[in-house]
Formats: structure tokens, C-alpha cells, sequence
């Protein structure tokens, strides 16, 4: 559906925000996993057509969205991370606005979405005086109004409570189904969760496109786990002993550490977490020489 051509973006001639980034994308969900400026917001700007490419071509089944970003718009739900709301519109005649927009003109529609979001019963308050988690939903709401055959999100959960996160982590893994849903975060358990692929990017590179299970896989015999006394910790960490958590009990340091090889006596190796599986794979790039 979506094809992702060797995209370049150069801010001012020199920093290049994206470095020949290619994917090819079909139904599903995929988690875009990055530290901040490795290019996912870039990434997303483009394919929402907010911004072109420098170099390179996005195609939308075949047809080039650079070249035509209406084809994209109409079939297209976007959440920005940074999501506002105007100041003396309730949350109802907030998504009727966009339904306006986008051409929706089904009010039984804008209801459903209410309901989906758990925002029924607050429909005719002012959207402005909504907590940052309610205001997140009415976001998801509005990037839904069109039925998009395309959905990208940025930080989707942000602000939410646990239960309500796992509410969207199961639509979003849903409508993954049949349309095509991208999803940046910084919290992995939530893409550990319902992204089929993960795409790893850094310094505006795609370094890896991988399943959760493959990155899994390939960080077994990294991660190890110790008890460790807190100057024997101290030194390890002297020693470039990269430390993925560290809890005190008594006297004690409960830690695990990413390391190729076994990094102290006492250390047994341990499954990884997806999380401790993508820092893994960060150290090891950042030891291998350039």
C-alpha cells in the first residue's frame, strides 16, 4: 500500500534529518522507535504530506503522494503529538468541525467515536477545560472520523491512564488489521504489545526492521542480571558496563547489565524485555568502531 523510497530531508543545507529511509508498508501495525531527532517526526510529517522530502519519492498504491498529497489526505487519520483543541468548542462540535473538514457527514458517526474514546458523557463540556488524557482521545477520535485507511500517531498513549492505554493499544492493534497504523512512542511496552514490525531509527537512518520476537531473539545471551555490592557496581559502571536497571535491597544492588559476554563472576544471563532488548542493540552499534 504504502512505498517508501529512499527519502532524504536537508534542513539549511547541512543537517540532514533523514538519510535514505525505505520501507515498504502494507496493513498492520508498526511501531516507529527512536530516541528524539532520529528522524520519526520528520518521518511522519512527510508521509501526513505537511512537508516534502528533499530527494526520494512516497507512493500511496503506486501513486506518488509528494507529487499529489490529496491522495493522501482523504484517505489519511493523523494525530500529532502536540494535539490542541479551540478554546469554546464543546468535545461534539469539536469533531463535527472536522467531520466538516474531512467531508464526514454522518452524525451517527461522531457518536460512536465518543464512545469509542469513553468521551459519550462529557460530549457537551468545553474541550479546553479536558485533563491531557482526555483531550488525547478526543485526538484519536478526530484522526478516526474518516475512516482512514492510513493512521499515524504520535505518542498515542501519552497521558493516559493504564487502563485506558491498553483500551487504545487493543483499537489501534484492531484497526491494524485491515488498514495500515503507524505509531511512534517512547513507551515500548505499548508497541511490545501490538506492532507486528518495528522500525529502529537513529540519526535519521533506519538501522533495523525487525518483529518483536526477532529483536528478542538477538538480544538473548546480553542481558544478564547480579547482586552486587555498591563499589563493585560503581565499578563496573567505571568499566563501561552498560546498566539497564538498578534496584537497592538491604545492602545490596539488584541490577542488570547489557554486555556481550559475561561482565562479572556471579552474573547469570537473563530473558530479555523488548525495551532491554532495543538498549542492547544501541550499545553493541555504539561499540562497534565507525
Amino acid at each position: 500500500m504504502l512505498s517508501i523510497q529512499n527519502l532524504v530531508k536537508v534542513y539549511g543545507g547541512k543537517l540532514r534529518a533523514l538519510d535514505g529511509v525505505s520501507l515498504e508498508l502494507g496493513p498492520g501495525v508498526l511501531g516507529l522507535i527512536g530516541h528524539n531527532g532520529a528522524g520519526k517526526s520528520t518521518l511522519m510529517q512527510m508521509l501526513a504530506t505537511l512537508t516534502k522530502p528533499t530527494s526520494g519519492r512516497i507512493l500511496l498504491d503506486g501513486q506518488c503522494i509528494v507529487a499529489k498529497p490529496e491522495l493522501m489526505r482523504r484517505r489519511l487519520g493523523y494525530l500529532p503529538q502536540d494535539f490542541g483543541v479551540f478554546p469554546h468548542l464543546t468535545a461534539l462540535e469539536f469533531l463535527q468541525y472536522f467531520a466538516a473538514l474531512k467531508g464526514v457527514r454522518d452524525p451517527a458517526r461522531i457518536r460512536r467515536l465518543l464512545e469509542l474514546v469513553n468521551l459519550a458523557e462529557q460530549a457537551n463540556r468545553p474541550a479546553i477545560g479536558f485533563s491531557g488524557g482526555m483531550r488525547q482521545r478526543l485526538g484519536i477520535a478526530q484522526a478516526l472520523l474518516n475512516d482512514p485507511d492510513v493512521l499515524i500517531v504520535d505518542e498515542p498513549t501519552a497521558g493516559l491512564d493504564p487502563e485506558e492505554r491498553l483500551r487504545f493499544r487493543n483499537l489501534l492493534a484492531e484497526i491494524g488489521f485491515s488498514k495500515l497504523v503507524i505509531v511512534s512512542t517512547h513507551i515500548v511496552s505499548d508497541v511490545e504489545n501490538m506492532a507486528e514490525r518495528l522500525a529502529i531509527m537513529r540519526q535519521g537512518k533506519l538501522v533495523d526492521l525487525a518483529t518483536p520476537a526477532q529483536l528478542l531473539e538477538r538480544a538473548r545471551g546480553q542481558v544478564w542480571s547480579a547482586q552486587l555490592a555498591l563499589d563493585h557496581y560503581e565499578a563496573l559502571r567505571g568499566q563501561g558496563i552498560h546498566m539497564l536497571q538498578a534496584q537497592r535491597q538491604g545492602g545490596l544492588i539488584n541490577a542488570r547489565m547489557a554486555h556481550a559476554e559475561q561482565p562479572c563472576v556471579g552474573a547469570s544471563v537473563s530473558e530479555p524485555s523488548l525495551e532491554e532488548a532495543l538498549m542492547a542493540q544501541r550499545y553493541a552499534a555504539q561499540a562497534v568502531p565507525a
